[in-house]
């Protein structure tokens, strides 16, 4: 009897020492492959779709938050700070418009530019044209108007007349040109100029992004997951000019 029960307990031992028996790591699955008479057993990541959705870009925590999520984006994926979204929306209150900050219920360029001159950078509001966009050597922050809302959004590159943008609200998506032409609000953009000591950029272009999502699946996509993302309407700022001057404009 004391054999058995010793022979059973070696038994275990060896099993345990030659099979993986610890609790995988999150997102960990394990394959087996019957590719040769013993079959290949191996474990891999599965990263999820919101992750890859989401990589290198920071989502908007609250509903009326995109300006702040998207200046965060800029900021840490371009500039290399390491900041949080609740950091800058700190920031923004603190150099920006409080008063008529409260009163929109969200973040205008121009709160935008008076704090990142604190941080110690320029930069400038304009109207565009395409060809403009298409130009530029850095990400920008552009508003649009997409599904009867006003949204702000990072367009991190143009390319093959698709325009790739970091949205706060849906992650990395892409237009189309005549997509984002119909969308783009008042042909704005917001233009922060790096200081020439930042990380190479985390917002370029990967192989990965320039898998295409057509126009129609953004369509059916757009803005499910923030029904209720607050209009920037009538007291909304915008910024206008040239040469970097700034009108902070309300509109009636």
């Amino acid at each position: 009897m004391i054999e058995i029960l010793v022979g059973s307990l070696i038994g275990v031992w060896g099993f345990t020492e030659a099979v993986e028996t610890k609790a995988p790591a999150p997102g960990t699955v394990n394959i087996t492959q019957p590719v040769t008479a013993m079959p290949l057993r191996e474990s891999v990541v599965i990263e999820p779709l919101s992750q890859q959705q989401f990589r290198n870009v920071i989502r908007q925590a609250y509903d009326y938050s995109c300006g702040s999520a998207a200046l965060t984006t800029l900021l840490d994926y371009f500039l290399g700070r390491n900041l949080e979204e609740r950091q800058v929306m700190e920031g923004l209150l603190q150099f920006g418009e409080a008063d008529k900050i409260v009163e929109r219920r969200g973040f205008s360029l121009l709160d935008m530019k008076r704090f990142v001159t604190a941080l110690g950078y320029k930069s400038g509001g304009f109207r565009a044209s395409f060809n403009d966009l298409d130009g530029l050597e850095h990400p920008a922050i552009v508003p649009i108007e997409y599904a009867g809302f006003k949204h702000f959004v990072v367009v991190r590159d143009v390319y093959n007349d698709h325009v790739f943008v970091a949205d706060p609200a849906l992650g990395n998506i892409s237009f189309t040109r005549t997509r984002f032409e119909e969308v783009w609000d008042q042909n704005v953009l917001f233009v922060i100029f790096p200081n020439g000591n930042e990380p190479p950029s985390a917002l370029a272009l990967s192989e990965r992004d320039l898998r295409l999502v057509d126009d129609r699946t953004v369509s059916l996509l757009a803005f499910r997951e923030f029904p209720q993302i607050t209009k920037f309407i009538d007291n909304q700022a915008t910024e206008l000019g040239s040469g970097g001057d700034i009108q902070y404009i309300r509109r009636k």
